[in-house]
């Protein structure tokens, strides 16, 4: 029979998520799995019969990826997972936890079912992006969020030109704008006034931030599109931004491309929830109305 393999990623600046990844990974073991853990966080897990991996092979041959933390936390442990194609279950020990599966009361149970292999797997769709100056390429990257080009300084307006499948759609003075994925249209875009997509929804989110323009709503492009944004030669220095993890200058004139990703994120769905209850609970949206709720206060019930 095939070895067994998980990776564990966790928050160990926290001392509950550091607990729980101990939990966790002694569990694993006693079900006869083989645990690895971010080479980085080892010593402050203290962790006997654990394997320290450290780089993009981390995941590699792995059947699980765990991510214990917050939306951070899963984001970081998806950086380890994609290139493996190796499923990502994220237990939310943090406030809101848009990305993961599972909450901490639920921490026992998704042991079990990862143990006896009960869940499926989804795929989500990811943001490829490059960045040009010069026709020479300074900075490439993904993200499973979004990415945003947004000004360097907090004082000037930033200059951009957007296009959408080689034709320029409009020029924006603004704060910058936010290319996001269904995935990423409760974060950031959400924020700038985007959208929620369904995760289902194969579609690319264009956001503008604070423009000053009178066409300046949130538009859905087709998954397929090419977004490019080019910083104006005269306007000041922006920077690019992919799920608030990988930060690269963009100068004057650079051109930046967004499309697809190539390789998607594998999301483990251990009993999968509609989206629909999944934003109401998240974002405690009201579902029964005043009027509801007073009359129930007003009949004693």
């Amino acid at each position: 029979m095939a070895e067994r393999v998980a990776l564990l990623v966790t928050h160990t600046g926290r001392k509950d998520s550091t607990d729980h990844a101990r939990t966790v990974a002694r569990d694993l073991i006693t079900a006869g799995f083989s645990v690895r853990v971010v080479a980085e966080e080892a010593e402050d897990l203290g962790l006997s019969g654990v394997a320290p991996m450290s780089g993009a092979c981390a995941a590699q041959g792995a059947e699980i990826v765990f991510a214990l933390g917050g939306d951070g936390t899963l984001l970081r442990a998806a950086e380890l997972a994609r290139p493996a194609g190796v499923p990502l279950l994220g237990i939310n020990l943090g406030k809101v936890g848009f990305l993961a599966e599972a909450e901490i009361a639920d921490l026992d149970t998704a042991v079990r079912d990862v143990v006896a292999r009960d869940y499926s797997v989804e795929e989500r769709l990811t943001i490829d992006v490059t960045a040009e100056l010069a026709g020479e390429v300074i900075a490439e990257s993904w993200a499973l969020n979004e990415v945003s080009v947004e000004k360097g300084s907090r004082e000037r307006m930033l200059e951009l030109l957007v296009d959408v499948d080689g034709r320029p759609l409009s020029r924006y003075g603004c704060d910058g704008v936010v290319c996001a994925t269904p995935t990423g249209s409760t974060a950031y875009a959400f924020s700038a006034g985007g959208p929620v997509v369904w995760p289902r929804v194969e579609a690319l989110l264009l956001v503008p931030i604070s423009a000053h323009a009178l066409f300046s709503r949130p538009l859905v492009v087709a998954p397929d599109s090419t977004i490019q944004i080019t910083v104006d030669p005269y306007t000041e220095q922006a920077v690019l931004s992919c799920d608030s993890r990988r930060v690269f200058a963009l100068p004057p004139g650079a051109r930046v491309t967004v499309r697809r990703g190539v390789l998607p994120v594998r999301v483990a769905r251990l009993r999968p929830q509609p989206f629909t209850d999944r934003l109401v609970a998240k974002f405690g949206l009201p579902v029964e109305g005043w009027r509801a709720h007073g009359q129930r206060h007003a009949t004693g019930h």
